[in-house]
């Protein structure tokens, strides 16, 4: 089968290579990277080379590259959407605008997360309508942020055949499961919410709740991520899990406060790191390998860092949604029905949410795609910052169709990390002038 990254000149991209070579069952054996620049394409082509050399196999996973579209989507089986329009440049653009107004910076979450939603949906519309074109069975895995707004609204071109992936909630009750010992794969996981908004409520086995537990557990609790990121005492006043990104909304002012401090926003450091090692493997191809090993353990190793006491979570996303994605093609490509926390369109899952709002809940996948399981209602707090910000994606998807300066003001406005109409105008006009 053929997997086509579009945006394949990432640096993430060869852990998704390293999860196909580590695949006994070589589910994918054509792996066609996609992406504007010839060069980030060659480097990555390097590095994925010596993975290939230092895992030889009788099966290798072949591996192709180009600048067109049309090539990198004919004949795919599946596709990971993993796109950054306007590069990191305008990553930087959107942190220090927002900073320089005293709210948010930040990628995904608030007036960041906004602006990238805004140059990114026109971009993966027209993507989304030429694999109609080219391969219109294929199946999209979505990693491109924000991941939810991306995914709902590539679902008006392929329905079905588009889901949204992140590694957060995965990776949370993974860790549960690993602290107690206990095989993930047997646990009934009670989670809920929108992607990077959303909450472990209770993780299951026999009679035993995990997520009590460890609630229930000074120790165990002060040295899980969750405890360390928020607080002992407000994790367990929740009573519940909440996702890391759920910080910006409840530490909001110190998040902001602790990202101004910091000589480089997240952008700039990895425009400057990511920079350096594109250029350095440029120069000796036979280090892609180690330079790429290299940079990746310091990327982790910083991740968040700003909000976490100076201390890095070496847990940047990249490290594990590849797994995520390699389990989710499993189990369409092969109908080995799976139950899996992705982000699909509402139905009547959360029943105060539209049906066609996507949301990031259990599902069950199979060859039909995924759809979600039924989840207990959310509590009015969590229901009511959801409604929220559903509004505001879904303002934002109709302000870059439509091209809507006047949506894409109220979008801001009415997002809770704003908090001001003036702001969130000067915020409109500088994204849509």
């Amino acid at each position: 089968m053929k997997l086509t990254i579009l945006g394949g000149g990432g640096f993430r991209v060869p852990l998704v290579y390293s999860a196909l070579l580590a695949d006994d069952d070589r589910l994918i054996d054509r792996l066609c990277l996609y992406d504007t620049d010839p060069v980030r394409l060659r480097v990555v082509e390097s590095v994925l080379a010596q993975m290939q050399a230092a895992h030889p196999s009788p099966k290798p996973v072949k591996v192709e590259v180009t600048t067109d579209l049309p090539t990198a989507l004919t004949g795919a089986d599946f596709v990971f959407s993993a796109i950054r329009v306007g590069g990191l440049e305008s990553r930087i653009a959107d942190e220090r605008r927002a900073l320089a107004l005293g709210v948010l910076g930040q990628e995904t979450v608030g007036p960041g997360g906004i602006a990238y939603a805004l140059r990114s949906i026109p971009v993966a519309l027209e993507m989304a309508r030429e694999l109609n074109r080219r391969s219109p069975e294929a199946f999209v895995l979505n990693f491109t942020n924000p991941a939810g707004m991306i995914t709902e609204a590539m679902r008006t071109e392929l329905g079905h055949r588009v889901v949204g992936i992140c590694d957060t909630p995965s990776g949370m009750f993974r860790r549960l499961a690993t602290h107690f010992d206990v095989d993930d794969n047997r646990l009934n996981i009670d989670y809920v919410g929108l992607n990077h908004l959303g909450w472990l409520r209770h993780a299951t086995v026999g009679q035993r709740d995990l997520v009590q537990e460890l609630l229930q557990d000074d120790d165990g609790l002060a040295g899980f991520e969750e405890g360390q990121l928020f607080g002992v005492d407000w994790v367990r006043q929740l009573g519940t899990l909440p996702n890391e990104y759920l910080a910006y909304y409840y530490n909001n002012r110190d998040a902001v406060a602790a990202i101004t401090r910091q000589q480089q926003t997240r952008g700039e450091y990895l425009a400057e790191q990511q920079d350096r090692f594109y250029r350095q493997v440029m120069q000796d191809p036979g280090q892609a390998l180690a330079r790429w090993q290299s940079a990746r353990a310091e990327r982790e190793d910083s991740y968040m860092r700003e909000i976490r006491d100076g201390e890095g979570a070496g847990t940047e996303h990249g490290g594990g949604y590849e797994k995520v994605a390699l389990d989710a093609m499993h189990a369409i490509a092969r109908n080995e029905r799976a139950t899996m926390i992705l982000n699909v369109a509402n139905g009547s899952a959360i029943e105060a949410l539209p049906s066609e709002a996507v949301v990031e809940v259990p599902c069950l996948v199979d060859a039909g795609g995924a759809r979600p399981l039924a989840v207990r209602r959310p509590d009015p707090a969590q229901l009511g910052l959801m409604l929220q910000i559903k509004h505001v994606e879904q303002l934002t998807i109709q302000a870059a169709t439509k091209r809507d300066s006047g949506l894409a003001w109220e979008a801001l406005s009415l997002h809770p990390l704003v908090g001001s109409t003036t702001i969130a105008k000067s915020l409109a006009e500088s994204l849509t002038s």
